[in-house]
């Protein structure tokens, strides 16, 4: 029986050299302190680790580095995802193949397909790999939102075993929640839902913000899921800053330049992404310091 992923997921960040390579060594001291910071698992190369710009050989090559520098420690549960099934079953073998433990699969963008078409599209990709798949739901990048009763149709499909829920819709999560099947999983695709959601019953979160605050994101979704409401709030109260800036500008702006900033990556993003605007510098410092990044 698969495990169920619970706790905070880091959606890893790609570090780049200047000369706009993926930066390796880099990645690797990432996944180290990432690992001895306390987090539960590691999700590379989703919008946050720039997929999207990565050739089909980098992405390979990332997820196979993760794999290498987890060392079995943590899952990995590597993006996958495309806006054509054949493509992401294609990607789906690939991602098995570099040594992923789990996928991530996000409902297809661009070409917005009825519900019955992301269905059939989940429901392909499930029937050609053995490896655990996590629905991605973020309907302010795709375009179109996975309903709940989508979710819970998907969640009966074998190999489907989680949802990375970003709808922000709250009462679209407490339905997943109610109606799910046991053993699969729901996780915040919001870093500041995290609270709210596992208080309601998500087992955790695929989180930004830990790239650069690790230890307490992970912490957070401990005492969460003991049930250690208080100190879960205090440490969400510590990190609202943090979470609001960043998303001053479009993940991973923000966040590539916080890690940048603690010194563990070149604040290096491939084009259509850019730096952090020199405006907004002040406010993901600050809010670091704030939240105790170091």
């Amino acid at each position: 029986m698969t495990t169920v992923l619970r706790g905070c997921g880091t959606a890893l960040i790609t570090p780049f050299t200047r000369a706009g390579t993926v930066d390796e060594p880099a990645l690797r001291a990432l996944v180290d302190w990432q690992v001895a910071e306390g987090i539960h698992f590691l999700v590379p190369c989703g919008s946050t680790g720039e997929a999207v710009t990565l050739t089909p050989d980098e992405h390979r090559r990332v997820v196979e580095v993760v794999v290498e520098q987890a060392r079995g420690r943590v899952p990995v549960v590597a993006g996958a995802g495309s806006n054509d099934t054949r493509k992401a079953i294609a990607m789906s073998a690939a991602m098995r193949a570099a040594g992923a433990t789990h996928l991530l699969h996000v409902s297809p963008m661009y070409n917005k397909p009825p519900q019955r078409g992301i269905i059939a599209h989940f429901s392909a990709i499930a029937a050609e790999t053995d490896l655990p798949i996590v629905l991605y739901n973020v309907p302010g990048r795709t375009g179109s939102n996975i309903e709940a009763r989508t979710t819970l149709a998907l969640a009966e499909v074998k190999g489907i075993a989680a949802i990375k829920e970003a709808s922000g819709n709250l009462s679209q999560v407490h339905e997943i929640l109610r109606g799910r099947p046991p053993g699969f999983a729901v996780l915040s695709g919001d870093d500041s839902l995290t609270l709210a959601m596992m208080a309601a019953g998500a087992e955790g979160v695929i989180s930004v913000t830990s790239n650069a605050t690790p230890r307490k994101m992970a912490q957070l979704c401990d005492r969460s899921a003991a049930g250690e409401m208080a100190g879960a709030r205090a440490l969400h109260a510590e990190l609202v800053p943090w979470m609001e800036a960043a998303f001053c500008e479009s993940n991973p702006i923000p966040v590539k330049a916080a890690v940048a900033m603690l010194g563990r990556c070149e604040n290096v993003l491939r084009l259509p992404m850019v730096p952090l605007a020199a405006d907004k510098e002040p406010v993901v410092r600050a809010a670091l310091a704030a939240a105790g990044a170091s």
